[in-house]
Protein backbone atom coordinates (compact mmCIF):
# COMPACT_ATOMS: atom_id res chain seq x y z
CA UNK A 1 0.00 0.00 0.00
CA UNK A 2 2.77 2.59 1.08
CA UNK A 3 4.77 1.52 -2.44
CA UNK A 4 1.37 2.49 -4.31
CA UNK A 5 0.70 6.34 -2.60
CA UNK A 6 4.46 6.31 -3.46
CA UNK A 7 3.61 5.75 -7.40
CA UNK A 8 0.81 7.44 -7.58
CA UNK A 9 2.37 10.92 -5.53
CA UNK A 10 5.26 10.18 -8.20
CA UNK A 11 2.86 10.08 -11.05
CA UNK A 12 0.72 13.45 -9.85
CA UNK A 13 4.25 14.84 -9.85
CA UNK A 14 4.96 14.27 -13.29
CA UNK A 15 1.60 15.28 -14.38
CA UNK A 16 2.17 18.63 -12.61
CA UNK A 17 5.66 19.57 -13.71
CA UNK A 18 4.42 18.79 -17.83
CA UNK A 19 1.36 20.94 -17.15
CA UNK A 20 3.38 23.80 -15.95
CA UNK A 21 5.70 23.36 -19.29
CA UNK A 22 3.57 23.55 -21.58
CA UNK A 23 1.87 26.52 -19.54
CA UNK A 24 5.35 28.30 -19.17
CA UNK A 25 5.79 27.43 -23.46
CA UNK A 26 2.54 28.86 -24.06
CA UNK A 27 2.98 31.62 -22.12
CA UNK A 28 6.29 32.07 -23.92
CA UNK A 29 4.45 31.89 -27.25
CA UNK A 30 2.08 33.99 -26.19
CA UNK A 31 4.60 37.16 -25.35
CA UNK A 32 6.57 36.00 -28.51
CA UNK A 33 3.29 36.71 -30.13
CA UNK A 34 2.73 40.22 -28.82
CA UNK A 35 6.38 41.20 -29.16
CA UNK A 36 5.48 42.06 -32.60
CA UNK A 37 4.33 45.08 -33.54
CA UNK A 38 2.01 45.93 -36.32
CA UNK A 39 1.92 48.57 -38.04
CA UNK A 40 0.08 50.36 -41.62
CA UNK A 41 1.84 52.49 -43.77
CA UNK A 42 0.16 54.17 -46.92
CA UNK A 43 1.78 54.42 -50.16
CA UNK A 44 0.70 55.29 -53.79
CA UNK A 45 2.66 53.33 -56.78
CA UNK A 46 5.81 51.96 -57.56
CA UNK A 47 8.20 51.89 -56.70
CA UNK A 48 7.81 53.14 -53.23
CA UNK A 49 5.32 50.45 -52.95
CA UNK A 50 8.67 47.95 -54.52
CA UNK A 51 10.93 49.56 -51.44
CA UNK A 52 8.08 48.75 -48.93
CA UNK A 53 8.09 45.53 -49.99
CA UNK A 54 11.91 45.03 -50.14
CA UNK A 55 11.89 45.71 -46.82
CA UNK A 56 9.16 43.36 -45.49
CA UNK A 57 11.38 40.37 -44.38
CA UNK A 58 13.87 42.37 -42.08
CA UNK A 59 11.48 44.40 -40.95
CA UNK A 60 9.63 41.44 -39.75
CA UNK A 61 12.83 39.05 -38.52
CA UNK A 62 13.35 43.15 -36.42
CA UNK A 63 9.57 42.37 -34.83
CA UNK A 64 7.18 44.94 -36.89
CA UNK A 65 4.72 43.09 -39.37
CA UNK A 66 3.75 46.01 -42.00
CA UNK A 67 0.50 45.86 -43.79
CA UNK A 68 1.20 48.58 -46.75
CA UNK A 69 -1.84 50.54 -47.37
CA UNK A 70 -2.56 51.39 -51.07
CA UNK A 71 -4.11 54.83 -51.92
CA UNK A 72 -5.92 55.79 -54.99
CA UNK A 73 -4.65 59.45 -54.99
CA UNK A 74 -2.04 61.85 -53.62
CA UNK A 75 -4.04 63.32 -50.82
CA UNK A 76 -5.70 60.31 -49.18
CA UNK A 77 -1.69 58.99 -47.77
CA UNK A 78 -1.69 61.99 -45.48
CA UNK A 79 -5.13 62.40 -44.75
CA UNK A 80 -5.12 58.86 -43.31
CA UNK A 81 -1.96 59.68 -41.65
CA UNK A 82 -3.42 62.28 -40.08
CA UNK A 83 -6.57 60.61 -39.16
CA UNK A 84 -4.56 58.22 -37.39
CA UNK A 85 -5.64 55.54 -39.67
CA UNK A 86 -1.91 54.47 -40.67
CA UNK A 87 1.03 54.78 -38.93
CA UNK A 88 3.13 56.24 -41.65
CA UNK A 89 2.94 57.08 -45.13
CA UNK A 90 5.96 57.07 -47.81
CA UNK A 91 5.82 58.95 -51.30
CA UNK A 92 5.95 62.70 -51.15
CA UNK A 93 8.75 65.20 -50.76
CA UNK A 94 8.76 67.47 -47.64
CA UNK A 95 7.68 70.47 -49.33
CA UNK A 96 4.39 68.62 -50.20
CA UNK A 97 4.48 67.19 -46.87
CA UNK A 98 4.73 70.74 -45.25
CA UNK A 99 2.05 72.02 -47.76
CA UNK A 100 -0.42 70.09 -46.59
CA UNK A 101 0.38 70.66 -42.90
CA UNK A 102 -0.23 74.02 -43.36
CA UNK A 103 -3.91 73.51 -45.29
CA UNK A 104 -4.92 70.88 -42.85
CA UNK A 105 -3.73 71.97 -39.70
CA UNK A 106 -1.63 68.70 -39.49
CA UNK A 107 1.87 67.88 -37.76
CA UNK A 108 3.13 65.58 -39.87
CA UNK A 109 6.72 64.80 -39.57
CA UNK A 110 9.22 63.79 -41.69
CA UNK A 111 11.23 60.28 -40.53
CA UNK A 112 13.68 59.25 -42.93
CA UNK A 113 14.62 60.71 -46.50
CA UNK A 114 14.84 58.03 -48.81
CA UNK A 115 16.11 58.30 -52.22
CA UNK A 116 16.13 61.35 -55.01
CA UNK A 117 13.87 61.16 -57.39
CA UNK A 118 14.81 63.73 -60.65
CA UNK A 119 12.03 65.74 -62.22
CA UNK A 120 11.73 65.59 -66.06
CA UNK A 121 10.32 67.40 -69.09
CA UNK A 122 9.03 65.14 -71.78
CA UNK A 123 7.39 64.88 -75.56
CA UNK A 124 6.45 62.45 -77.63
CA UNK A 125 6.44 64.61 -80.36
CA UNK A 126 9.94 66.76 -80.09
CA UNK A 127 13.01 65.88 -79.28
CA UNK A 128 13.99 69.45 -78.16
CA UNK A 129 12.56 72.46 -76.27
CA UNK A 130 13.90 74.71 -79.06
CA UNK A 131 10.95 72.78 -81.79
CA UNK A 132 8.16 73.92 -79.25
CA UNK A 133 6.35 75.82 -81.39
CA UNK A 134 4.52 78.84 -80.27
CA UNK A 135 1.49 78.59 -78.08
CA UNK A 136 2.82 74.99 -77.31
CA UNK A 137 1.12 73.52 -74.29
CA UNK A 138 2.86 71.97 -71.40
CA UNK A 139 1.22 69.89 -68.45
CA UNK A 140 2.24 70.66 -65.09
CA UNK A 141 1.29 69.19 -61.45
CA UNK A 142 -1.33 71.00 -59.94
CA UNK A 143 -0.30 70.64 -56.39
CA UNK A 144 1.49 74.18 -55.51
CA UNK A 145 4.98 72.54 -54.57
CA UNK A 146 5.17 70.10 -57.30
CA UNK A 147 3.98 73.07 -59.60
CA UNK A 148 6.52 75.29 -58.25
CA UNK A 149 9.01 72.81 -58.81
CA UNK A 150 7.98 72.10 -62.49
CA UNK A 151 7.88 75.93 -63.34
CA UNK A 152 11.69 76.21 -62.01
CA UNK A 153 12.47 73.25 -64.57
CA UNK A 154 10.83 75.17 -67.06
CA UNK A 155 12.77 78.32 -66.42
CA UNK A 156 16.03 75.75 -66.54
CA UNK A 157 15.14 74.95 -69.93
CA UNK A 158 14.91 78.76 -71.24
CA UNK A 159 11.17 78.30 -71.31
CA UNK A 160 9.85 81.00 -69.24
CA UNK A 161 11.14 83.47 -66.73
CA UNK A 162 10.02 83.60 -63.19
CA UNK A 163 10.22 86.33 -60.59
CA UNK A 164 13.72 87.08 -58.82
CA UNK A 165 13.75 84.60 -56.17
CA UNK A 166 10.47 83.43 -56.28
CA UNK A 167 11.62 79.45 -55.69
CA UNK A 168 8.82 77.14 -54.20
CA UNK A 169 6.48 79.51 -53.83
CA UNK A 170 6.22 79.94 -57.71
CA UNK A 171 2.75 80.19 -59.41
CA UNK A 172 1.87 81.07 -63.16
CA UNK A 173 1.50 84.84 -62.05
CA UNK A 174 4.95 84.98 -61.37
CA UNK A 175 6.15 84.20 -64.66
CA UNK A 176 7.72 87.38 -66.01
CA UNK A 177 8.45 86.25 -69.45
CA UNK A 178 7.34 83.09 -71.81
CA UNK A 179 8.50 83.62 -75.63
CA UNK A 180 6.81 81.02 -76.83
CA UNK A 181 3.44 82.23 -75.41
CA UNK A 182 3.48 78.74 -74.04
CA UNK A 183 0.08 77.04 -72.66
CA UNK A 184 1.01 75.73 -69.25
CA UNK A 185 -1.83 73.71 -68.05
CA UNK A 186 -2.19 72.46 -64.58
CA UNK A 187 -3.10 69.07 -64.13
CA UNK A 188 -3.32 66.03 -60.99
CA UNK A 189 0.09 64.30 -60.61
CA UNK A 190 -1.27 60.95 -60.68
CA UNK A 191 -3.25 62.05 -64.21
CA UNK A 192 0.31 63.37 -65.86
CA UNK A 193 1.11 60.12 -67.68
CA UNK A 194 -2.13 60.46 -69.28
CA UNK A 195 -1.81 63.74 -70.76
CA UNK A 196 1.58 62.61 -72.95
CA UNK A 197 0.14 62.09 -76.17
CA UNK A 198 -2.21 65.71 -76.10
CA UNK A 199 0.20 68.03 -75.40
CA UNK A 200 3.57 68.81 -76.46
CA UNK A 201 5.58 68.79 -73.34
CA UNK A 202 4.53 67.11 -69.86
CA UNK A 203 6.39 67.21 -66.50
CA UNK A 204 7.05 64.20 -64.62
CA UNK A 205 8.61 62.55 -61.72
CA UNK A 206 10.09 59.20 -62.17
CA UNK A 207 7.58 57.14 -61.08
CA UNK A 208 4.90 58.53 -63.20
CA UNK A 209 7.63 58.37 -66.54
CA UNK A 210 8.95 54.92 -65.71
CA UNK A 211 5.73 52.81 -66.67
CA UNK A 212 5.64 54.86 -70.04
CA UNK A 213 9.31 53.28 -70.53
CA UNK A 214 10.83 56.76 -69.94
CA UNK A 215 13.60 58.12 -67.57
CA UNK A 216 14.62 61.66 -67.30
CA UNK A 217 18.41 60.75 -67.41
CA UNK A 218 17.73 59.12 -71.08
CA UNK A 219 14.17 60.55 -72.28
CA UNK A 220 14.04 63.90 -71.21
CA UNK A 221 14.15 67.69 -73.04
CA UNK A 222 14.66 69.04 -69.49
CA UNK A 223 15.93 67.49 -66.49
CA UNK A 224 16.51 68.72 -62.92
CA UNK A 225 19.79 67.81 -62.16
CA UNK A 226 20.58 66.78 -58.54
CA UNK A 227 17.18 67.54 -56.13
CA UNK A 228 16.06 69.00 -52.98
CA UNK A 229 13.19 67.16 -53.34
CA UNK A 230 13.89 63.55 -51.69
CA UNK A 231 11.12 60.95 -51.02
CA UNK A 232 10.71 60.80 -47.36
CA UNK A 233 9.25 58.71 -44.97
CA UNK A 234 6.52 60.48 -42.98
CA UNK A 235 4.98 60.53 -39.50
CA UNK A 236 3.08 62.59 -36.94
CA UNK A 237 4.74 63.94 -34.28
CA UNK A 238 3.17 62.20 -31.91
CA UNK A 239 4.15 58.64 -33.35
CA UNK A 240 7.51 59.70 -35.02
CA UNK A 241 9.77 58.24 -31.87
CA UNK A 242 7.90 55.16 -31.69
CA UNK A 243 10.32 51.77 -31.74
CA UNK A 244 8.39 50.79 -34.75
CA UNK A 245 8.66 53.88 -37.15
CA UNK A 246 12.38 53.94 -35.84
CA UNK A 247 13.01 50.23 -37.13
CA UNK A 248 11.33 51.67 -40.17
CA UNK A 249 13.34 53.96 -40.98
CA UNK A 250 16.72 52.30 -40.19
CA UNK A 251 15.60 49.75 -42.87
CA UNK A 252 14.39 52.10 -45.35
CA UNK A 253 17.94 54.07 -44.99
CA UNK A 254 19.54 50.79 -44.99
CA UNK A 255 21.19 48.15 -47.76
CA UNK A 256 17.83 46.39 -48.89
CA UNK A 257 16.97 49.34 -50.53
CA UNK A 258 20.23 50.79 -51.61
CA UNK A 259 20.47 47.12 -53.48
CA UNK A 260 16.95 47.84 -54.27
CA UNK A 261 17.61 50.94 -56.68
CA UNK A 262 21.34 49.94 -57.57
CA UNK A 263 19.43 46.95 -59.36
CA UNK A 264 16.54 48.43 -60.31
CA UNK A 265 16.51 52.26 -61.07
CA UNK A 266 20.44 52.98 -61.04
CA UNK A 267 19.47 55.46 -63.96
CA UNK A 268 16.32 56.94 -62.78
CA UNK A 269 17.32 57.43 -58.64
CA UNK A 270 19.86 57.77 -56.02
CA UNK A 271 19.73 57.12 -52.57
CA UNK A 272 19.26 60.24 -49.85
CA UNK A 273 22.40 59.61 -48.48
CA UNK A 274 24.65 59.67 -51.84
Amino acid sequence: MKRLLTILFATMLFLAACNSAKETNETTDGAASDDVVKIKVASLIPPMTDMLEAVKPALKEDGVDMEIVILGDNVQPNQALKDKEVDANFFQHPPYMEQFNEAHNANLVVVQPVYHAMLGAYSNKYNHVDELPEGAEVAVPNDSSNLARALLLLEKGGLITLKEDVGLTATQKDIVDNPKNLKITEVDLLMLARTIDDVDLVTMLPAYAEPLGLTPKNDSLIDEGESDFPIVVVAREDNANDEAIQKLAKHMAGPEIAKFIEENFSDTYMTASE
